[in-house]
């Protein structure tokens, strides 16, 4: 009896060393930006744990690192300005693509987009990409504003439309980095100009329409809040506005949800997968880079949230209705209209967010 006792504390301890001894895996991502499967099944096929966080914006996951030693392997952050910045200060690692076999998989012309940002691509794959535009409920806005274009920003920024669809809600996230280049390049500017007349010209059209805006906040939020048919106009990202849309012909509620890609040039925005200077493992952080760039992991990614990836092999296996939306893979010529962001100067900077901050208290 005794030695079986013995055998099984035995065992136990073994198992237990082995169970302490198991990797994990740190990601930290944005929210409804994932498949749940994929996650599952990395660790399925690795033996690897994960430990999955989220964010909403841009600046908590800047804050976040910016404390230094975050204790996550997996970052997710935007090309313009977040992954150049962190980049410029050696808050990443570099890229070994020796530990990533499909990295040969990713476009290289999306590939050559990212590169103003990430020079030789040298510390970030691209994750999943899409466009900024409006979010709209078509009758909503016929109803209210049945002259206003339905492909334009004018939709917005015009005071006279705005005005009018006060009434059914309008929405603003809170971004920036992703809504004055675009106001920029609305009012016939450089989305890249750090020139002050152009920022006053971007602020004097935002505060233009500031008292009709609803809502400033996380894109999150907004995605909820158009399902449920809070807004019907809502300025975001493109993949949140198709994943509210499915959400609200799931709900059966009658909530028709559009998406407006700007006539004038919409930003192109990619997501890119980067691994902090100080990740705890960053073997396990490739091997869950080249995980998801395999075909058939991307391509569920996109099924479940409607951004289009980098992986042309996928495309077979991307779903039909999803494949075939331009709202998700804008025609070539939808694509030579748009544009990216450039870095800025520190100064420049400073001066988006002092003009942002006076948009956001109306002032």
């Amino acid at each position: 009896m005794r030695r079986l006792l013995s055998l099984l504390a035995l065992l136990l301890l073994v198992s237990g060393g082995a169970a302490a001894q198991q990797r994990l895996l740190n990601v930290y991502n944005w929210s409804d930006y994932i498949d749940p499967y994929a996650v599952s099944r990395f660790t399925a096929e690795t033996g690897i744990r994960v430990r999955y966080d989220v964010y909403d914006s841009l600046e908590t996951l800047e804050g976040r690192l910016a404390a230094g030693r975050s204790g996550y392997d997996i970052i997710v952050p935007t090309a313009e300005p977040t992954l150049a910045r962190m980049i410029r200060a050696g808050a990443l690692r570099p890229l070994d693509r020796a530990l990533i076999p499909t990295w040969g998989g990713q476009d290289p012309a999306l590939l050559a987009r990212v590169e103003g940002a990430d020079p030789g691509n040298r510390h970030g794959a691209i994750y999943l990409w899409g466009t900024v535009g409006l979010a709209i409920r078509p009758d909503r806005v016929r109803a209210l504003a049945p002259d206003a274009p339905l492909d334009s920003l004018d939709l917005l920024m015009r005071p006279e439309h705005a005005r009018r669809l006060a009434r059914c809600g309008i929405a603003v996230m809170d971004s920036a980095v992703d809504v004055l280049p675009s106001v920029l390049r609305w009012a016939g500017r450089s989305p890249d100009s750090t020139a002050p007349e152009d920022l006053r010209a971007a602020e004097t059209a935002l505060l233009a329409i500031r008292p009709h805006v609803r809502a400033i906040t996380a894109s999150s939020t907004i995605l909820d809040a158009v399902a449920n048919g809070e807004y019907c106009v809502a300025l975001t990202y493109s993949g949140d506005v198709i994943q509210a849309a499915a959400r609200a012909r799931e709900a059966g509620r009658g909530v028709e949800i559009g998406y407006v890609l700007p006539k004038e040039g919409a930003q192109l925005s990619f997501d890119m997968l980067a691994i902090p200077a100080d990740a705890p493992d960053p073997a396990a952080a490739h091997a869950f880079i080249a995980f998801l760039l395999r075909p058939d992991v991307m391509a569920g990614v996109t099924n479940q949230v409607r951004y289009p990836n980098a992986i042309p092999a996928s495309l077979p296996l991307v779903r039909e209705d999803v494949r075939s939306d331009p709202n998700v893979y804008p025609t070539a010529e939808t694509i030579a209209r748009s544009f990216t962001v450039g870095a800025l100067a520190p100064a420049a900077e400073r001066n988006r967010a002092r003009a942002w901050s006076r948009f956001k208290a109306g002032r």
